[in-house]
């Protein structure tokens, strides 16, 4: 299965619940993508010394997990995406049309 994530949150505990949820997508042998969108853009900025985000990030990263990032969503803060490409709305969709199921957190 196909799975899509819409990640629009800069709360550390529901970004690290969205990736270990992603993780174990990945683990369970779904092909899972996360696009982030508004304040998920913020992603490389989070501190939490409750949850590790850093960590979960890199995890799904290292089981074949794709994060894209809204380009006019890192525009508007001045911020640009490190661990991943910047991407468009157009990616969005595709990611969205491709899914077979699309959390949103």
């Amino acid at each position: 299965m196909r799975i899509g994530i819409v990640l629009q949150s800069n709360d550390p505990e529901t970004v690290w619940n969205a990736f270990r949820f992603g993780i174990t997508s990945s683990e369970g042998g779904h092909k899972t993508k996360v696009f982030l969108l508004g304040k998920g853009v913020e992603l490389e900025t989070i501190s939490s010394k409750d949850f590790d985000v850093p960590k979960v990030v890199k995890s799904f990263l290292g089981k074949d997990g794709e994060i894209y990032a809204c380009g006019t969503c890192l525009e508007i803060r001045n911020a640009e995406a490190k661990i991943c490409p910047v991407s468009t709305m157009k990616e969005l969709l595709k990611i969205v049309e491709e899914s077979d199921r699309v959390l949103v957190f």
